[in-house]
């Protein structure tokens, strides 16, 4: 796919006014995209809270003190770590608490033996990863002109860990189906994972795929038009929201940049 370069120079410009013209508001519009997946759990756990502990209970065999448990650390943590990140508050145990809730409920709901569940919840863990990085960054400028040793290197490798993991949310869209339309978004989705995972123009290629994953998401996970009662319902708003978190990640990594360890940083030293 041989682009001309004035043509991938223009679309950076576009991009690059779009993204000065949202700089104020990106940041906040990406955090409330990725903690939408946490947001709608713990309501969930609120609104179904008999069926969740019976479900945790009838699945694990571990009595209704225990059921009860988990589900109320899945809503307090949930719910209390997405307030405390849309405000900024204690932002890493934020995450911290909220890195908890995917590793238990990776293991609770037997997601590490569904392979697909399971690279969505690692690219959780990158989209969160990226909060972090920026929580990081935050801190650090409190105390500008001081210098800073290199304390910016954990926050480059939090940032990559990030770009890598998201990657895997790609990997799930992907569908070995001999049509036209979905080979294209096949090949166009990996060369754009890739592009951002390398970190190589990566402002653009994670804007792009922030447009795509947000066409694939409202046409395949349009949870709305499924009835309450049809479980489909469920499945399709738990990808829904999830995918939102992940389109969130790479919001970040539009507003942040893809960090230190990244071909765009190597780029300026040459």
């Amino acid at each position: 796919m041989n682009i001309p370069n004035q043509y991938i120079e223009k679309t950076e410009e576009v991009a690059d006014q779009v993204i000065r013209k949202g700089k104020h508001v990106l940041p906040h519009v990406a955090r409330l995209c990725l903690i939408a997946t946490f947001l709608e759990d713990g309501i969930r756990m609120w609104v179904q809270w008999n069926e969740q502990r019976e479900y945790m209970d009838m699945n694990w065999g571990c009595g209704k003190f225990l059921a009860t448990t988990f589900v109320l650390i899945n809503l307090l943590g949930q719910l209390g770590g997405c307030v405390m990140v849309l405000g900024q508050l204690k932002v890493s145990i934020a995450c911290w608490i909220l890195f908890a809730i995917v590793i238990l409920q990776t293991i609770a709901y037997s997601v590490l033996w569904d392979i697909q569940f399971l690279l969505r919840n690692l690219a959780l863990i990158g989209a969160l990863l990226l909060v972090l990085a920026e929580s990081r960054g935050e801190a650090r400028s409190l105390f500008a002109g001081i210098p800073s040793l290199g304390e910016n290197k954990p926050k480059s490798f939090m940032q990559l860990a990030g770009r890598i993991l998201l990657a895997f949310m790609f990997i799930t869209l992907i569908r070995f189906e001999l049509s036209f339309m979905q080979i294209l978004q096949d090949i166009v989705g990996s060369i754009l994972m890739v592009l951002v995972t390398i970190g190589y123009k990566t402002k653009l290629s994670s804007l792009i795929l922030v447009a795509l994953l947000t066409i694939l998401n409202l046409y395949h996970n349009a949870w709305w038009t499924i009835p309450s009662y049809k479980p489909l319902r469920d499945f399709l708003k738990y990808d829904f929201f999830q995918t939102l978190s992940v389109i969130g990640g790479l919001l970040m990594i539009v507003s942040l940049g893809p960090g230190g360890v990244s071909m765009d940083e190597h780029k300026k030293k040459w």
